[in-house]
């Protein structure tokens, strides 16, 4: 299962919302390139972009720094937000980025979801966001009446690659993963899933790594921005690996402060 940070970008900042709220914005940086090339140090083996003004209004207002990112970093990144047109996708995919995230476009225009997984195999990933297990769009500002599984069940077969899969409620709050909504979208389709939402500890990469069918990977992001955990141990307790003394922890965060 890989553990993989994530950097939502607002106005060109590192950024947190809570469930979703674009006013209730904790902000963790001015400089994303310098945030992506520390988690990389740090053992990342992929990262996760949320362009929060593209997620919102459908245009990108970072475009400078997720490029930059891109083409800076050597390990893979994805990104998603706002990406609802072949054109733009197409624009992400040859700036260097491994993966784009599609989620809005999903439930308004799913043939475009399938001509672009075709064009761009092993490229393609879905974001599935849900509100009491209803999808919801536009930033997570529109809800819609379709559950979330019922959708997931539609993309069998159509060249996704992976599907993300984000509970709004637990989103930010650290309160802990939806464990019952992560197992059942891991049922509703055969494509892989990767959990979105809610780690506060080490026990909740435990709790998701035993849920069957295994989950591919979790994004975390406030969890380690506060401090709550660190990279190296998550990486480490998925790995089943003894973790870190209190002193390591201490000094992989200074660079946070």
């Amino acid at each position: 299962m890989e553990v993989i940070p994530a950097i939502d970008l607002l106005d060109g900042a590192c950024v947190r919302l809570r469930q979703g709220d674009y006013g209730q914005v904790t902000h963790f940086g001015n400089d994303p390139v310098a945030m992506a090339c520390k988690w990389q140090q740090l053992g990342a083996q992929r990262l996760h972009l949320v362009d929060l003004d593209g997620a919102r209004r459908g245009e990108s207002g970072n475009d400078a720094a997720i490029k930059a990112i891109a083409s800076t970093v050597e390990i893979p990144v994805q990104l998603g937000g706002g990406v609802r047109s072949m054109e733009r996708a197409n624009d992400l995919l040859t700036c260097g980025l491994d993966r784009v995230i599609l989620g809005t476009a999903v439930l308004e225009n799913p043939p475009l979801v399938h001509r672009l997984a075709q064009a761009h195999p092993g490229r393609i990933a879905v974001g599935i966001d849900a509100r009491n297990g209803l999808v919801a769009t536009r930033g997570w500002l529109h809800q819609s009446p379709m559950e979330a599984t019922r959708l997931a069940a539609t993309l069998d077969g159509s060249g996704v690659v992976v599907i993300i899969s984000t509970d709004i409620a637990s989103d930010g709050t650290m309160a802990g993963p939806n464990l019952a909504a992560l197992e059942a979208m891991a049922r509703a389709s055969t494509i892989p899933v990767i959990a979105s939402g809610g780690v506060a500890k080490l026990s909740d990469l435990k709790d998701l790594q035993a849920l069957r069918p295994p989950l591919a990977g979790v994004i975390v992001g406030r969890a380690l921005y506060d401090g709550r955990i660190t990279l190296s141990t998550a990486l480490q307790t998925v790995a089943g690996a003894p973790t870190e003394s209190p002193k390591t922890r201490q000094e992989s965060l200074e660079w946070l402060m």
